[in-house]
């Protein structure tokens, strides 16, 4: 094909669904051989539901909120197409690239191979659309502002929030004492601090997947091996964890300071002493595990 045939194709296939689908054949032709004087985006993914790749599903829609602002923007150009190759459609593209994990993102560039920068760090970065925008502008020069459909769960919820707290103002307004309460207010901070120890925050930027699943094995992995990355659910078990060794502490607070009988101070003290040492000895296993070299060990960890 001549590259003006080649254009005009991707341009009619991206006119009609901006994310382009293609097989072994498609793929050779229009990403690999010459000429070519555009970038291909590609994403190998595996999205059957007999490959149970959570992680798919979720990057896949990342992918298509990304291709969609760029075919709907102002600044819509042939520099750039998104495409994608399924395992089940183009098992050969896989093989001829040596790939054996999904999903991954390629840049191939208008000329010359991809290099080692034209394949994207799905682990470090996550699976977001703003940061695959980034990392695009980074290897194209081309500008992507990222427009998500728009979302009603946040103010839904913060309404709901709202209405809650409203009524039961409304229902106590004869004794607002309960505002002044010390033990709600510790344990709405206590709740609010846990969560982002844990990597809330750094999910909501990064956007991360829930957990890994090896395509070979069948494997799942829940806690990353890397120090400058995570899955959700790894924020979840740290947050179990934390918890824990707070819930002991409090315990040991309590068993020192309250007035009951001995015995049951004393059951207090055994229960605390118990929860910190195990979830604080599985803390430190998650960091020896992600940290390697990490000098410190208590007990199992």
């Amino acid at each position: 094909m001549v590259l003006s045939e080649k254009v005009s194709q991707l341009m009619e296939w991206t006119n009609k669904r901006p994310v382009i689908r293609m097989n072994g054949d498609k793929f050779r032709r229009l990403v690999k051989a010459p000429p070519r004087n555009y970038s291909v985006i590609v994403m190998f993914t595996a999205l059957q539901l007999h490959r149970q790749c959570v992680v798919c599903k979720q990057a896949d829609e990342e992918f298509q909120i990304l291709a969609n602002s760029w075919r709907y923007s102002s600044a819509f150009t042939n520099r750039i197409f998104f495409a994608m190759v399924d395992f089940d459609e183009g098992s050969d593209v896989f093989q001829m690239l040596n790939m054996n994990s999904a999903p991954t993102f390629i840049n191939f560039p208008p000329k010359g191979k991809p290099k080692r920068a034209d394949t994207y760090e799905l682990q470090v970065r996550g699976f977001s659309a703003e940061q695959i925008a980034r990392w695009i502008a980074d290897r194209t020069d081309v500008n992507i502002r990222v427009i998500r459909p728009p979302n009603y769960a946040g103010p839904l919820m913060l309404g709901l929030l709202l209405a809650v707290i409203g009524g039961l103002v409304y229902l106590r307004r004869s004794n607002m004492e309960f505002l002044f309460n010390k033990t709600g207010w510790a344990f709405a901070a206590l709740c609010f601090v846990l969560a982002m120890t844990s990597g809330q925050m750094w999910n909501h930027i990064r956007g991360p997947p829930y957990a890994h699943k090896n395509p070979h094995t069948g494997h799942v992995n829940y806690i990353h091996g890397s120090s400058q990355a995570q899955f959700v659910a790894e924020t979840h078990i740290v947050l179990l964890f934390n918890g824990g060794v707070t819930l002991g502490m409090v315990l040991l607070c309590e068993a020192a300071t309250s007035d009951m009988d001995i015995g049951k101070r004393r059951m207090m003290c055994v229960a605390g002493i118990g929860l910190v040492v195990l979830f604080f000895s599985w803390m430190l296993s998650i960091f020896r595990s992600k940290y390697h070299g990490y000098p410190y060990s208590f007990l199992m960890s």
